[in-house]
């Protein structure tokens, strides 16, 4: 696939069973935003979306097949049950102690080792005259990779007219759990394996970020970012960025790795959280979301082991991924915002992407 050339010219979504096992489904209008979704992992695999001369292009990163091989990774995959990283993957609920599952230096990462990325979704159209898209859904099962209760989660993947992808999250349970969903997309706005992106300008809505250990486990309390790498309020080149520290309080990332707060309270409000722009191509990203953190990765320890879409091989700085979600290590830490459902709650979540052209 020319991932300069969307697969759709627009109207109801359209499903095609993916030899990698799964469905992928592609929607769209015509003369705006093209997406494609797919089963394996509820996982956005690609979208196209014009430059300041009209021209599209495909702006996720991922490998040609998502369920391929382990090379999908967390590629524009929905992650949970919780998104980030619970320290040595145990948390105490209610008087009660869990072990999770655990990969990443012995914690648990995204979920734990068969996380949410690794399942076949069920997906159903949607179609209205002003949005168009999919909605997934997934059983996870009291006691799935260490975490209590059934839970019964949706996640929505709609592109509207007005060039925005809307993702909405929700869930249910019969037993109090922790629950923190986001989708793991990297993003180059001037296309799937164009190179890196540290000419892209980034600016993020957060007053205070979070400090991390050499595991990448918050250390300490929040701190403002006034004065620091991570004071990105008003927008930076990347590379401007990362070159006020020399990357020393980010060398366990290999770039930006950190929870940026956007909110202490968590009150679901949607918001502003950050706006992505390549100069290049005067593609603009603008990030809106009820959650109280964002996730900022720069992709710093990509190797050059995956190769994309279009057969280049992802190295550092290939795409940037832009989390919203709660903060990482929640469980244990009492003073964030609570990320536990209780039955008869509804865990809901939402996140807007709108993009244009500036400049």
């Amino acid at each position: 696939m020319n991932p300069s050339s969307p697969p759709f010219a627009g109207g109801p979504p359209v499903c095609r069973p993916d030899p990698a096992a799964g469905q992928r489904w592609t929607f769209g209008f015509a003369g705006g935003l093209t997406a494609e979704v797919h089963t394996h992992g509820a996982r956005l695999h690609g979208l196209w979306v014009p430059d300041r001369h009209g021209r599209p292009a495909d702006v996720v990163l991922a490998p040609r097949e998502p369920g391929g091989s382990s090379a999908a990774g967390y590629f524009g995959a929905t992650v949970g049950r919780y998104a980030n990283r619970i320290a040595h993957g145990r948390f105490t609920l209610d008087g009660t102690p869990y072990q999770l599952t655990t990969q990443e230096n012995g914690h648990c990462l995204h979920g734990g080792t068969d996380g949410f990325d690794t399942r076949i979704w069920e997906a159903e159209s949607v179609h209205t005259p002003e949005r168009t898209g999919v909605l997934l859904r997934l059983r996870s099962p009291d006691g799935d990779q260490g975490f209590p209760g059934n839970l019964d989660v949706t996640v929505s993947c709609l592109l509207g007219r007005n060039d925005e992808l809307t993702l909405t999250y929700a869930a249910v349970t019969d037993a109090a759990t922790p629950v923190n969903l986001t989708n793991h997309a990297y993003f180059n706005l001037e296309g799937e394996g164009a190179g890196d992106i540290y000419d892209h300008e980034l600016a993020v809505d957060a007053s205070h970020y979070t400090p991390v250990d050499g595991d990448l486990l918050p250390r300490g309390q929040h701190l403002p970012v006034s004065g620091t790498a991570f004071d990105l309020r008003s927008p930076l080149k990347l590379s401007d960025a990362l070159a006020r520290s020399g990357h020393r309080p980010m060398a366990a990332g290999g770039g930006y790795d950190h929870n940026f707060v956007l909110t202490p309270d968590g009150d679901g409000t949607l918001r502003r959280a950050a706006v992505l722009r390549a100069p290049a191509t005067g593609r603009c990203m603008e990030v809106f979301t009820t959650e109280p953190g964002l996730q900022v990765y720069t992709g710093g320890q990509f190797d050059g082991t995956v190769v994309g879409k279009s057969g280049t091989p992802y190295r550092a700085g290939a795409g940037i991924a832009l989390e919203t979600q709660h903060f990482p290590d929640s469980p244990n830490r009492p003073g964030d915002p609570s990320t536990v459902l209780r039955a008869g709650d509804e865990y809901r979540s939402t996140t807007v992407l709108r993009f244009g052209v500036r400049g």
